[in-house]
């Protein structure tokens, strides 16, 4: 009977100490405070703990103000940057949906597929309007490792040298969490008999300067970010997000379409990846100009080759 008791408490012990993301108590906190945004439960993290959700979270972070010896850091600035800008209202036929990643550390592969996509459309003036395959990412770029993560740079030198496929030649499997092997030979994939590659003509940073990634989104499109996530951003619902509470669990990748302010707070607009019922229909703002979370420190981005 003792033994029984015993394994009981240490059950709960077990249970106690597994550090659920979303806790009522936090989020009260963050309601309570009026700190800018609102936090509540979504079903998805529900019940989760850090350690369930780190197939979320696949970007590898580098130390902050790293420069990449082999691509170049863009810093141009335009004369004139709007006080608010959105690039699913500029170029509304070009801005793909969110999508969802699923338990797979994808992430980097998603923001960069999403954001070449959407510059592919903007730049060919929707002539070339497709839904690149973040699965040719995962499963076929060596320099990365699949579902347990990789550098948003580079998938963007894969996408330069090599190319990306169409969702619908490559099609995304690996959401219960296994990359895959690389089903690409020659021009063919299993869906295409004959398969096009899709380019990007660059791959480069982008300058830890707001007037820099703002510049960038209007001449181009949307750009690929990673930054620190911590537990209460997965309780976020609406408002300009800012960290608030709870421990860091990993970096995450994600595309950044534009700007605007609340109230007297700047803000970026952010597509993530983790499908439509998180956050704002799959969207978050994030407070600018801070570097919050180091959002703006890890910017990077490529022309389309068009």
């Amino acid at each position: 009977m003792r033994a029984v008791a015993v394994i009981a408490f240490l059950g709960l012990v077990a249970v106690a100490s597994a550090e659920f993301i979303l806790q009522q108590e936090m989020i009260d906190q963050i309601n309570n405070a009026n700190v800018g945004w609102t936090a509540g439960v979504n079903p998805r993290f529900a019940g989760k703990t850090r350690e369930d959700i780190k197939g979320l979270l696949g970007t590898k972070l580098l130390p902050k103000g790293t420069k990449l010896r082999e691509f170049p850091v863009v810093d141009t600035i335009v004369d004139a940057i709007p006080t608010s800008f959105d690039a699913r209202t500029q170029w509304p036929a070009s801005i793909h949906p969110i999508r969802d990643q699923q338990q797979c550390g994808s992430c980097w592969a998603f923001g960069a597929t999403e954001a070449l996509s959407d510059r592919l459309a903007i730049a060919s003036n929707n002539s070339i309007n497709v839904v690149l395959s973040p699965q040719d990412l995962v499963s076929c770029d060596s320099t990365d490792y699949g579902c347990d993560g990789g550098y948003p740079i580079n998938a963007w030198h894969y996408m330069q040298s090599l190319g990306v496929v169409t969702d619908t030649c490559y099609p995304y499997t690996s959401g219960n969490g296994d990359s895959g092997t690389c089903q690409i030979t020659g021009k063919k994939t299993p869906a295409c008999a004959t398969a096009t590659f899709y380019k990007a003509k660059t791959a480069y940073q982008v300058a830890n300067n707001m007037a820099a990634i703002q510049s960038e989104i209007l001449a181009n499109g949307p750009v690929e970010a990673a930054f620190s996530v911590y537990d209460d951003f997965f309780s976020y619902t609406s408002g300009v997000y800012s960290h608030q509470s709870g421990a860091l669990d990993g970096g995450h990748a994600v595309k950044i379409v534009g700007w605007g302010v609340d109230g007297t707070t700047p803000y970026w607009i952010v597509a993530n990846s983790w499908g439509t019922s998180w956050g704002q229909a799959g969207f978050f703002w994030i407070k600018r100009g801070n570097d919050e979370c180091g959002i703006e420190d890890g910017i990077v981005a490529g022309l389309a080759a068009v």
